[in-house]
């Protein structure tokens, strides 16, 4: 899937130039702050490429600067390499032209049915991520539950993974794209509902401890007492 980004471009940068930005600034919004290395791997481009889209996508304001946790295991001498995760208004630019509509629908649905209606849809779309996950999750053990709901976001479009948790105990699912966040600003009900259809389908209490929606960078997702596989 192509997406274009609306991001100014000098007269000098012809299509295809504009074309591999975007790729760049897509796979860091699907897979979270990413090395310039990572990138080049991921895309098939030389490092250098990579460098000159990063410089532009810099100035444009469409990724900012951010750390890169080490990979366990992982030690190396010197700097550590520099990463780039995707900005507010980069994320913004990758919002769904669907949105405005959803989000209108919804407020004539507040408005004519009151808010009880809001919570009931809410219910009834986390449901329906239930149904389609729940068989998918049964058939792997417990302590793979978490990464396995992961990997199903992510082919739904939410950049999803799974990690160990700050201080070894736990994991937390984080979410880099949210394809409603804009409509979940105003309709917070999206949020909830999902968060306990997590809890259901991994079979424990789980926190939300950040949104998208609420101008969090991720959502994040605390899931307590399993160790990640």
């Amino acid at each position: 899937m192509k997406y274009d980004l609306g991001l100014p471009a000098a007269a000098s940068v012809d299509v295809a130039e504009r074309g591999t930005r975007d790729r760049v600034a897509l796979s860091i919004l699907e897979n979270g702050p990413s090395t310039a290395a990572a990138l080049a791997q991921r895309l098939e481009l030389t490092p250098a490429a990579v460098r000159r889209h990063l410089d532009s996508l810099l100035v444009d304001g469409t990724i900012v600067p951010a750390a890169v946790r080490p990979q366990r295991g992982q030690r190396g001498r010197g700097r550590p390499a520099r990463a780039f995760a995707i900005s507010g208004s980069g994320r913004d630019s990758f919002r769904k032209a669907y949105d405005d509509l959803a989000a209108g629908a919804l407020r004539f649905l507040a408005e004519t049915a009151g808010e009880e209606a809001i919570t009931a849809f809410a219910n009834r779309r986390a449901a329906d991520l239930e149904e389609r996950y729940r068989d998918q999750l049964k058939e792997v053990p417990e302590a793979e539950r978490t990464a396995v709901l992961a990997d199903a976001l992510t082919a739904e479009g939410y950049a999803a993974s799974a990690r160990p948790a700050p201080g070894g105990i736990g994991e937390q699912i984080c979410q880099h794209h949210c394809p409603v966040a804009h409509v979940a600003e105003e309709f917070p009900q999206l949020c909830e509902a999902e968060t306990q259809a997590f809890a259901r389908l991994l079979g424990t209490h789980v926190q939300r401890l950040a949104t998208i929606a609420r101008g969090d960078g991720v959502c994040t997702t605390y899931v307590p007492g399993r160790t990640h596989a």
